[in-house]
């Protein structure tokens, strides 16, 4: 659930960088939002064993780290936010959570019938 909810908050936040990217201060919040949200992809395609999807959002990452962020023109961040708004859409269909099956218990052998 943590993943799916920034899924939807870094797509808010890269809509937002893409409104308004007039203060350091706000770029440097939409960075470290996105990295973030981009690092639970990468974690969540690993265990769903989608590599293509971890390695993408792990250049996502990198792109988008504000430790030690990249110097991109206007133009080239323009199209960084709209392919990773893009990639975090597609993740959401692409890359679902699986549900954790419970295990049989063994004081019932016969499923359908009362344990004693």
């Amino acid at each position: 659930m943590l993943t799916k909810i920034m899924k939807w908050v870094s797509f808010a936040a890269l809509i937002l960088a893409l409104i308004w990217r007039s203060s350091a201060g706000m770029l440097i919040a939409v960075e470290l939002v996105v990295s973030v949200g981009a690092l639970l992809v990468v974690a969540q395609a690993l265990r769903a064993r989608k590599y293509v999807w971890g390695a993408g959002f792990m250049a996502i990452a990198v792109l988008f780290n504000p430790v030690a962020p990249f110097p991109l023109s206007r133009a080239m961040f323009f199209w960084l936010v709209l392919i990773s708004m893009s990639a975090f859409l597609a993740s959401m269909a692409a890359l679902k959570m699986q549900p954790i099956l419970s295990m049989p218990s063994i004081a019932n052998l016969k499923p359908g019938r009362e344990s004693f």
